[in-house]
């Protein structure tokens, strides 16, 4: 019973989340800026090196021996954790995030925000090469899924409702990061 209004709860917030997303034209200020942060980090990704994004493949049996239970649920199987139970949530270390599979930078403590829907939420990728994004039309509604560009682990989703500068919120299980204090 308890498992059922867990997830009632997280399909009401994932709902209002929706409700909340702002539609419309980009400005021209925003573009310039979501340009400007491409640019800084396809910058980054040139620093380091061009073996960074080469393909982690591994056999679903290797996945399950490699992470945990939870783990395996979230970024191989497309899970979402429990809303606000998250170790990165409400975490303010300053450092990276990377993928809990494939250890890839995947996003800053710089542009991590308090988005207030229970998971860790950031503006912006440390490189855009890092992650890749694909159409999920689950849950009867139209989302975008965040996946690691190296390993193809499922991160969680991106919403145009965020913050300046680029207006994305991207939305992320704590479970699939592993985070280094720098």
């Amino acid at each position: 019973m308890k498992a059922r209004l867990a997830t009632a709860f997280q399909v009401v917030v994932l709902l209002l989340s929706f409700s909340l997303l702002v539609t419309g034209e980009e400005t021209t200020t925003a573009q310039r800026q979501r340009a400007n942060v491409s640019k800084r980090s396809s910058q980054l990704t040139k620093q380091e090196g061009a073996n960074m994004l080469e393909k982690v493949i591994k056999s679903d049996q290797e996945w399950r021996r490699i992470l945990t239970p939870e783990q395996y649920r979230i970024t191989r199987k497309k899970g979402t954790e429990r809303v606000f139970s998250g170790e990165y949530h409400d975490f303010k270390g300053k450092g990276i995030y990377r993928c809990v599979c494939c250890d890839l930078d995947l996003f800053s403590s710089g542009s991590k925000f308090d988005s207030g829907t229970g998971w860790p939420s950031f503006w912006a990728s440390i490189a855009e090469e890092h992650i890749k994004t694909a159409a999920d039309n689950s849950l009867f509604v139209k989302r975008t899924e965040v996946l690691c560009h190296r390993c193809g682990a499922h991160l969680g989703h991106v919403f145009h409702d965020g913050p300046p500068p680029t207006g994305l919120r991207y939305c992320i299980n704590s479970v699939a990061l592993k985070f280094v204090e720098t």
